[in-house]
């Protein structure tokens, strides 16, 4: 398990898009197993690999890691993402914490019914311009500075470009009341590591389609219908 980082998960976003984003954000190269049958999927549980029976796992560092936020931590920690001192670290976590509730909010979206996914975006919308953005917004403004901790790059600052691609994808001029926010992604967008990572070809994966949907529901048997917020 020497050499890159290897990541198993289907060929789309899904829980692993944000490891991506950060192995992506640190410079780091990594490989990706997709999959794509039941029977891969039963042979990473057979073979012990999954602690919980669950993907996204990552091979890293001799490790087999699952649960996203574990992976992501070590991940941070690792590649000085996670601020200077305890007092940052726990920033970065709060900051990530609620961007991952926005998201949580965007993650099941592909696999709703047509008339719940338009229900969905104006719900997305709605709290992402009534209570995330907001909060991002004043972060910026109060302390004046590039970045949402301690004014250096970190794993806050990458989750939240993220998230805020996620939900111009919803609605594209979701940013047009947010000043701090609209200059905050074009800095972070910049960056050397991110700007490669959005440039066509890079790992990062599209918005996910039918066969994605099709495939997650086949490999995991997802046999119930996913209901809106």
């Amino acid at each position: 398990m020497a050499g890159k980082p290897k990541l198993y998960y289907f060929d789309g976003r899904g829980k692993m898009e944000s490891i991506r984003w950060l192995l992506a954000a640190a410079g780091v190269e990594f490989e990706e197993e997709f999959l794509e049958t039941r029977e891969q999927y039963e042979k990473l549980l057979q073979g012990g690999s999954l602690l919980f029976q669950q993907v996204p796992m990552v091979e890293i560092d001799g490790m087999r890691m699952v649960q996203t936020r574990a992976i992501l931590s070590y991940i941070a920690a690792k590649y000085n993402l996670y601020g200077k001192d305890l007092k940052e670290r726990a920033l970065i976590d709060m900051y990530v914490g609620g961007t991952d509730d926005l998201m949580g909010f965007i993650l099941m979206f592909p696999f709703l019914s047509a008339e719940d996914k338009e229900k969905q975006r104006a719900f997305i919308v709605q709290k992402a311009t009534s209570r995330y953005f907001p909060a991002y917004e004043k972060i910026l403004k109060d302390h004046g500075q590039d970045f949402l901790v301690g004014n250096n790059f970190s794993w806050a600052d990458v989750h939240l470009l993220e998230a805020i691609l996620m939900v111009e994808e919803k609605k594209s001029d979701v940013l047009s009341g947010f000043p701090q926010l609209q200059a905050f992604k074009a800095r972070i967008s910049n960056i050397p590591t991110i700007k490669k990572f959005l440039e066509p070809g890079s790992q990062r994966k599209p918005v996910p389609d039918d066969k994605y949907v099709e495939t997650v529901r086949r490999v995991l048997r997802m046999y119930y219908d996913v209901k809106a917020n």
